[in-house]
C-alpha cells in the first residue's frame, strides 16, 4: 500500500463505504499535489471515503487510462447490487498445490453445506495447460524460423566466401607460393567469414536496439529490456555460423594447386 491502509473485516461486516485507489486515479480525481486520504468520491450514485492508494507499479496489461478503484464485496453488492447472497466464488490455489483436488475438495464442502449440489465449478487449470501448450508450439515455431534464418544466411556467406575464393585464385597462389601453407589460407578465410557474421550481428542488434528504442516511445507503456546474455549469444551464433558455413570456402582455397593459381587470370 503506498498511502493509508486497506480495508478489512469490520469494514466488510459493516459494508462500509470506503475504497482504495490506485495511482492514476489519485492522479486524475485530486492531482500529485493534494491528500486524497480522507477524501469522498462517487461510485456509482454511492459516496465513498478514500482509506488508501496502491503503490505505483506499472505492468505491461496497464495503461495511464485505466482507473481502478477496490471496495469491500459486502459493500458493492449489498450497497451498489442490493444482493445479499454470493454469486461467485473465485479461489486462489498455492503455488506447487494440484488444482483438481482442491477443486474436489471445494465441491465437497459446498455440497455439504448446501445439501444439493446448486452449483458448478470451474477449473482454470485446463486453460493455463492450452496456453502452455500455445506458448510451447509458438516458442517451437519462432525457433524453427530462427533456424532456417540462420542457415539461409549461413548459406549466403558460403556462396560470399566461394566468389571470394574463385576472384582471388591469383592471390592464393602468389601466397603459397612465397611460403603460405595450407593451414594459413584457411585459417584467412574462415576468419573472414567470421568477420562477415560478426559485422552482420552487430548490424542486426543496433537494428534492435533502434526498433527497441522507437517503440517505446510510441507506446510508453512497454519497456524494452535487452540483456547481456542474449546479445553475447547473438554474437556466439555468427561466430559458429562463420566457422561451420566459411569451412567449405576456406578448404577450397586451401586445397587450390599453386601453380594453377598463378596460371588462372
Amino acid at each position: 500500500m503506498g498511502l493509508g491502509v486497506g480495508f478489512n473485516k469490520d469494514d466488510a461486516r459493516r459494508q462500509a463505504q470506503v475504497v482504495v485507489i490506485d495511482h492514476n486515479t489519485r492522479i486524475r480525481l485530486f492531482g500529485p499535489k493534494v491528500d486524497p486520504l480522507g477524501q469522498v468520491i462517487l461510485v456509482g450514485n454511492l459516496p465513498c471515503t478514500v482509506i488508501g492508494v496502491t503503490e505505483n507499479k506499472k505492468n505491461i496489461f496497464d495503461t495511464s487510462k485505466n482507473l481502478n478503484i477496490w471496495m469491500p464485496y459486502e459493500t458493492a453488492s449489498g450497497r451498489l447490487l442490493g444482493q445479499t447472497y454470493l454469486d461467485g466464488i473465485t479461489v486462489r490455489v498455492k503455488d506447487g498445490q494440484p488444482s483438481k483436488v482442491v477443486e474436489d475438495n471445494v465441491n465437497k464442502l459446498l455440497q455439504k453445506r448446501h445439501g444439493t449440489k446448486d452449483f458448478f465449478t470451474y477449473n482454470l487449470d485446463s486453460v493455463m495447460q492450452t496456453v502452455q501448450k500455445t506458448s510451447q508450439s509458438l516458442a517451437l515455431l519462432l525457433s524453427l524460423i530462427a533456424v532456417i534464418s540462420l542457415a539461409v544466411g549461413g548459406i549466403g556467406v558460403m556462396n560470399i566466401m566461394l566468389v571470394s575464393v574463385t576472384e582471388r585464385t591469383r592471390e592464393i597462389g602468389i601466397r603459397m607460393a612465397v611460403g603460405a601453407r595450407q593451414a594459413d589460407i584457411r585459417q584467412q578465410f574462415l576468419v573472414e567469414a567470421v568477420m562477415v557474421c560478426l559485422i552482420g550481428g552487430v548490424i542486426g542488434i543496433g537494428l534492435s536496439f533502434v526498433i527497441g528504442y522507437v517503440f517505446s516511445l510510441l507506446v510508453k507503456e512497454w519497456q524494452m529490456v535487452f540483456s547481456v546474455s542474449s546479445i553475447v549469444t547473438a554474437f556466439i551464433c555468427s561466430t559458429l555460423i562463420g566457422i561451420v558455413f566459411g569451412f567449405v570456402p576456406a578448404r577450397n582455397a586451401a586445397q587450390l594447386d599453386p601453380i594453377e593459381a598463378l596460371a588462372r587470370d
